[in-house]
């Protein structure tokens, strides 16, 4: 059985901004004909290692598989920031893929990341460079948002080249922009073009 192509949506959330900026990339991703969107998320990371989450999580996106990443035609990461840097359980995720890089099998796909942060300069950009060095490493082509896409010309809350971002406020209650819409949506769209333009 042949399984229709689909652009992977990995993301953590801890509040839940993440969680709602992946369904706006994957609506940018479904509005590509021909291409569909999956949504996942990653497990919590606990300091205790005898603690283990369920195998299925209790609401929300289930957790990605390997084969889920294995077969995608395109690659999506999202994760709030940690002191400048993308959380632990999206790194533990990534830190699994190893059989991933040593066959290959994520080279020429196509790939972008997103973020939130609670404030505007609470490190969104070194955020997504970080989540961009693993695709790099995988040998996957790297996509941004161009500022032909006016909603970066005209945002006064998140919103980079290097991927969408959220700005949450310090209590993580500031609604998603609707310039941080578009650039979500924006983001999912031109993945999901170019994941078209390079299948085999």
């Amino acid at each position: 059985m042949t399984q229709s192509p689909y652009v992977l949506i990995v993301y953590y959330s801890r509040h839940g901004a993440c969680a709602e900026m992946a369904n706006l990339v994957a609506r940018g991703i479904e509005s590509v004909t021909g291409m569909s969107a999956k949504i996942r998320t990653v497990p919590p990371v606990s300091p205790n290692t005898q603690v283990a989450s369920p195998p299925v999580p209790d609401r929300g996106a289930p957790y990605a598989t390997l084969e889920e990443l294995e077969h995608c035609q395109g690659l999506i990461l999202g994760s709030p920031t940690r002191f400048g840097n993308m959380a632990a359980p999206l790194k533990y995720f990534l830190d699994s893929t190893l059989n991933l890089w040593l066959s290959g099998k994520l080279i020429g796909i196509p790939a972008g990341v997103f973020t939130s942060t609670s404030s505007l300069h609470g490190g969104q950009e070194t955020t997504l460079l970080t989540m961009m060095l693993p695709l790099l490493h995988h040998g996957a082509y790297i996509v941004g948002v161009p500022y032909s896409e006016a909603a970066l010309n005209e945002t006064k809350t998140g919103g980079t080249p290097y991927g969408p971002s959220h700005v949450a406020g310090i209590d993580s209650n500031l609604a998603i922009s609707e310039h941080e819409k578009a650039l979500c949506q924006s983001l999912g769209k031109r993945v999901a073009s170019l994941a078209l333009q390079l299948q085999k």
